[in-house]
């Protein structure tokens, strides 16, 4: 058994990127700076130090997150991660690893003030016919 999760918090290196699929989906790229601590050799201080993650974002999810985020909020993201190849136009193979988002918090407001917001999934519609069993 394997499992598949990553939870991450940091700020929004730019603004979210929205396209559609040829099907109609919408996909929402972001790029989610991560601060690392790690001691400096030469003067033994603690430094930050950046990682810089690519999120993809699916469906409905994907169009809400768009209206509401942009380049330095704060966020907190769970997902999976992913891992894709390609050929680049020059020949050359490239590879990468990037988190597909199942959830995302914000962590701050617009007006820089804080906020904590979790758009809801989109769940399926009951038919009119069948019982909700709650």
């Amino acid at each position: 058994m394997s499992i598949n999760r990553v939870m991450i918090t940091g700020n929004l290196t730019r603004d979210p990127e929205l396209r559609a699929t040829g099907s109609g989906m919408s996909v929402l790229k972001l790029g989610v700076a991560v601060n690392d601590r790690r001691k400096n050799q030469q003067t033994g201080e603690w430094e930050d130090a950046p990682n810089f993650v690519d999120v993809t974002i699916f469906g409905a999810r994907a169009e809400a997150l768009s209206r509401f985020l942009s380049k330095g909020s704060k966020v907190a993201i769970e997902g999976k991660l992913r891992w894709s190849q390609w050929e680049s136009p020059q020949g050359e193979k490239r590879s990468r690893l990037e988190v597909v988002a199942d959830e995302v918090e914000f962590l701050s407001a617009r007006d820089g003030g804080a906020s904590s917001y979790t758009p809801p999934a989109a769940t399926p519609e009951p038919d009119a016919g069948e019982e909700i069993p709650f």
